[in-house]
């Protein structure tokens, strides 16, 4: 099957057309027009084989995982998902991988509005890059660079089972149900539409672990966080980990969480009262640079280094 022939028989389908899709897969480019009065958030990310994967992972994951991992940098922005551009590159055409991919890209699609208009497919080594855009209402968008000392820090969900997966299956064990934390995690768009909709202007994801997603925050606004141990929520998988070996790096470091960790003053903390999902207050934002760990003794915690490409 040849390029175009493969891109007509799987992607095509994905890209009906609307008010603001003109023109979808099938052309040169796509042509799009933005809702009136919105601003455009924009987001990429590349999944390679053996780097971010297993290379024998369920399509129907990948698939899902591709469109995830860019759908949690708009929810961090408080955007709204419209449209996808898929760049494929693949060792060899397999219908069946293909089929799976594709479905479960398309259900997590249809479940957050995401329209495929365009991209690229290759042959060679596998890997998925993929560009997504959202909209935003000027003034009501989470940055980076918003947090001030008196804040305090919340995430949403528990942080480490992603970690702990991939610990166990690079030890040849069986993760269970954490498997799915790490190969189809769930985006918070909704979480981050009704934070940004009540007023929360600080927000990061947390895709290379907490302690250097949340420095990201600290070093864009200019200021320091006080995270406290004993209120990060866990699992009781990671929990009983946690305990059993004292070492609390998988959590804090471990990344592929894609939860979200924001900030907002104490002031106005009852305002999470009124939304319907469960957050943790784990910290304050304090005067100074970078992210100290304390013990329930108050006592500082050794920090693990984070994941960076090109460094570790």
């Amino acid at each position: 099957m040849a390029e175009f022939a493969l891109i007509q028989r799987y992607f095509s389908g994905l890209s009906a057309p609307g008010q603001d899709v003109l023109l979808g897969v099938g052309d040169d480019c796509a042509l799009l027009q933005p809702p009136a009065g919105q601003q455009l958030a924009m987001t990429m990310d590349t999944l390679i084989a053996s780097r971010h994967f297993f290379p024998d992972i369920d399509p129907v994951s990948l698939g899902h995982k591709s469109l995830a991992v860019n759908l949690s940098d708009l929810a961090s922005m408080g955007a709204k998902p419209a449209w996808a551009l898929l760049s494929l590159s693949l060792p060899k055409i397999d219908h069946g991988w293909l089929q799976g991919f594709v479905r479960g890209f398309q259900t997590l699609a249809e479940r957050f509005g995401v329209r495929l208009v365009g991209g690229d497919t290759c042959q060679g080594e596998l890997s998925i890059t993929m560009q997504l855009t959202g909209f935003v209402e000027p003034g009501r968008k989470m940055l980076r660079s918003s947090a001030r000392p008196g804040d305090l820090v919340y995430v949403t969900g528990t942080l480490g089972d992603a970690a702990l997966a991939l610990q166990l299956l690079r030890a040849g064990k069986d993760p269970g149900e954490l498997r799915k934390h790490l190969e189809m995690p769930q985006p918070r768009i909704v979480e981050g539409r009704m934070l940004v909709e009540a007023g929360v202007r600080t927000c990061i994801d947390l895709s290379d672990g907490l302690v250097a997603d949340l420095g990201h925050i600290c070093e864009r606004s200019g200021c320091a966080a006080r995270v406290h141990a004993q209120r990060l929520p866990l699992s009781s998988r990671v929990r009983s980990h946690v305990q059993e070996s004292g070492d609390l790096a998988l959590v804090v470091a471990g990344g592929d969480d894609y939860e979200l960790c924001f900030t907002l003053p104490a002031s106005t903390q009852s305002l999470l009262e009124t939304l319907p999902f469960e957050s943790t207050c784990i910290g304050e934002i304090i005067p100074g640079k970078g992210v100290e760990l304390l013990q329930e003794d108050g006592n500082k915690l050794s920090l693990p280094q984070a994941w960076e490409h090109f460094v570790s």
